[in-house]
């Protein structure tokens, strides 16, 4: 392989810019979150490509940027175009069934006149390139080329048999010239030249080599071997590095000093569990007790409940902050959308009764407040639930980021919930934790079961519980998936849900966009891409919107006088409320709306869900939606409604989901299948992951294993004083945006 254009020597350095390592790749290389020459070396190949073994080019998708290896089957020589008079040069590369064209375009005839002679039928050779379609078949435009013969037989030899890395390529960076690149930042690099932030002991420990040789074989291998052994030593680099800074957030956190609250006997609490009309799981008991032994110390709680839908995390929380009020503080929870937070304050005023009326006529005589606040409470509404919190009248303040606004005060604030803890910044979360006077205990709350590897790889530094066990009384929820294009099937969906309106149930109907021309959607997952062997499949009809739907439904015959009602994002504060109002009433017992019901609207009587394009949403997402209903004494009903081919990643999503109700099997099957940045959230806008070679869904054992290392090495030295690269290794971690990757907790 030829040097890179522009490509001068390194001098070692790794704090060197990478615009001085290859001056006129610079920009490009920037652009790709390279900035220095140490960042070039953590760029690790996507993969390697075998000179043995041809690329599949039948599984290949339109559009995406492929690198494969691929015979030379034929080619046209030098062609000049009718019009233009531009030159170009075709040809076509097979794998010995599929083919594969390639054009080259050239400026000069000389230069069309060498690619015409490097496309010897017979020649092997690595292509990288966008994959495109035009002229009705698959083409690359332009590719980088790299040849796996030489002019001299060793040198052909070694080709043939060294495995090749391929690199994440841009547009205007081909792998070709990033191995380049590389290449000339290892040879410049001594023993020594790169430190190893895993501890020589550590190392020792597992069976790890140093840093700088496993660097060099993951980038210029000389076999297979080579690469896979240095792929695992820095997967476990990774997961230590991630499990050191987790460490050492658990050992401030400790450090720091909380308000204990114990229990208070006859206080709030106690009333509230002898007025509760069902008995608690066994889950929900032990839950609650281990929260309530660690808000009664004087060390600030740091816990993540998880659970499946409706099992009940509500009531735990509720039993929580009932406990801080009664040692003299306040509870704050914040939800992420208006709809949930309003959510909240009905449920938790339902469930206390007078006991949330505290100073009012009719309220308990040991009551507290419940207050809402969000941004679409204003006038005397507003300075009311200010002057609740203020004073300390309103023991439980419910609120959207409302409550961060620096006029919001707390009289004392003692415990923090966070619900659907994800869709929150450190910032945010942070901003209201300041607003206690001592450091407040902290309870995050997600409705999406986590699988054990991502609880440890992101959520390292908080204790966590799980309830598995719903409540007694929960109905059944059956699901099905519904082909869109079979219109029986569809007239049977819109009669069944006339059917559960009959019976007095309520049905929503979720949508992805809220009109035709909606661009944003719901967060949904992309369907699959189609690769070339899909080529002449009928195209896709756009997703359906909550509007154009609703206008549908009230024309059908199988719906005839039934009240149709629409919810959705845009809509304003109170024009939701009415919409959800009157679902529950059952004025309009058939809810349109977006997935602003995936989480906390709690309507019993809802017994089924239709959700259209149901491919197009993620799997967590389609869970959620699907605990809407059900949640009373009726069993519900799930139809997914999908024009996904059978085969595909989105039907495949959707069998699962009908296959299981169990959240923490389906969160682990989502995990398997989708991105490890969407999983984590852990992508960065023009930066590489922070995750580039660990995989939580595949590399449980050794994150594990990184974890009781890390934490050993900073019980013994929680400042890394000792350990400079580690903590430098750390700093790297969280540069920039990356911060946030740990802190969404």
């Amino acid at each position: 392989m030829r040097y890179a254009d522009g490509v001068a020597a390194a001098d070692g350095a790794l704090d060197r810019p990478i615009g001085k390592v290859a001056p006129r790749l610079g920009p490009k290389f920037e652009a790709l979150g390279v900035h220095v020459a140490g960042d070039l070396l953590r760029y690790y190949p996507r993969r390697y490509a075998d000179p043995s073994r041809l690329t599949d080019i039948a599984g290949l998708e339109i559009d995406e940027k492929a690198s494969i290896v691929a015979e030379v089957r034929s080619s046209s020589g030098v062609l000049r175009a009718r019009t233009s008079g531009k030159l170009r040069v075709e040809a076509q590369v097979t794998d010995g069934h599929a083919v594969l064209h390639l054009a080259f375009f050239a400026q000069r005839e000389g230069m069309a006149k060498a690619f015409a002679a490097q496309m010897r039928p017979g020649r092997r050779g690595l292509f990288t390139g966008k994959v495109g379609w035009f002229n009705g078949r698959a083409q690359l435009a332009n590719p980088a080329v790299v040849w796996f013969d030489a002019d001299d037989e060793g040198a052909a030899i070694e080709h043939a048999e060294r495995p090749i890395p391929v690199y994440p390529a841009s547009a205007t960076l081909d792998s070709a010239k990033i191995a380049t690149t590389v290449q000339v930042v290892l040879d410049g690099l001594r023993d020594g030249d790169v430190p190893d932030p895993v501890p020589a002991e550590v190392r020792q420990e597992r069976g790890y080599g140093e840093l700088l040789p496993a660097l060099r074989r993951l980038h210029r291998p000389e076999t297979e071997q080579d690469w896979r052994v240095a792929q695992q030593r820095q997967r476990y680099e990774e997961a230590f590095v991630l499990q050191a800074e987790l460490a050492r957030r658990r050992v401030r956190a400790a450090a720091q000093a909380a308000v204990a609250r114990p229990p208070v006997p006859g206080g709030l609490l106690d009333a509230f569990d002898a007025r509760l009309p069902f008995a608690l799981t066994a889950g929900q008991r032990e839950v609650g007790e281990q929260i309530a032994q660690e808000i009664a110390r004087p060390v600030p709680m740091q816990r993540l409940l998880q659970g499946e839908v409706g099992s009940g995390k509500t009531v735990v929380a509720l039993r929580a902050m009932l406990q801080v009020v009664d040692a003299g503080g306040q509870a704050a929870l914040l939800a992420p959308t208006e709809v949930l937070a309003a959510q909240h304050a009905r449920s938790l005023r339902a469930l206390l009764g007078d006991l949330a009326e505290g100073g009012l006529l009719g309220g308990a005589e040991h009551g507290t407040r419940v207050t809402l606040l969000t941004g679409s409470v204003t006038g005397a509404a507003r300075r009311t639930a200010l002057l609740d919190a203020a004073s300390g009248a309103a023991g439980i303040v419910v609120g959207t980021h409302a409550l961060l606004e620096k006029n919001v005060q707390f009289a004392e604030l003692g415990l923090v919930v966070v619900d659907e803890q994800h869709r929150f910044g450190v910032e945010q979360r942070d901003a209201l934790r300041a607003k206690a006077a001592a450091q407040p205990h902290l309870l995050a709350m997600t409705a999406t079961p986590i699988p054990r590897t991502v609880a440890m790889t992101v959520f390292g530094d908080l204790e966590t519980s799980v309830l598995r066990e719903l409540p007694a009384g929960r109905s059944p929820i059956t699901s099905f998936v519904v082909p869109a294009d079979l219109p029986a099937w569809m007239a049977r969906t819109w009669v069944r849900v006339r059917e559960e309106v009959d019976k007095g149930g309520r049905a929503y109907v979720v949508c992805p966009r809220i009109t035709g021309d909606d661009a944003d959607g719901a967060d949904l997952v992309e369907p699959g891409a189609a690769t070339l062997g899909d080529q002449g499949a009928a195209a896709r009809r756009p997703p359906r919107a909550v509007l154009e739907v609703a206008d549908e439904l009230r024309g059908l015959d199988e719906l005839a006088g039934v009240g149709i009602g629409v919810l959705h994002g845009k809509l304003p504060p109170e024009d939701k409320d009415r919409a959800l109002a009157d679902f529950a009433a059952g004025r309009t017992p058939v809810l349109v709306s977006t997935t602003v019901v995936e989480v906390g609207v709690d309507v019993p009587e809802a017994t089924a869900m239709v959700i259209l394009d149901a491919d197009l949403f993620g799997v967590s997402q389609l869970h959620q939606l699907r605990g809407r209903v059900g949640r009373g004494t009726a069993p519900g009903v799930c139809l997914l409604v999908s024009g996904a081919r059978p085969g595909t990643p989105g039907d495949d999503r959707l069998r699962t989901v009908a296959e299981t109700l169990d959240g923490f099997a389906l969160a682990q099957f989502d995990l398997e299948q989708r991105r490890e940045g969407d999983v984590l959230g852990a992508s960065q806008s023009g930066a590489a992951s922070s995750l580039r070679l660990l995989r939580v869904a595949r590399d449980g054992d050794l994150i594990e294993q990184a974890r009781t290392d890390a934490r050993a090495v900073v019980e013994a030295d929680p400042e890394l004083v000792g350990h400079p690269a580690l903590r430098a290794a750390i700093d790297q971690l969280l540069a920039g945006e990356r911060d946030e990757f740990l802190d969404r907790a």
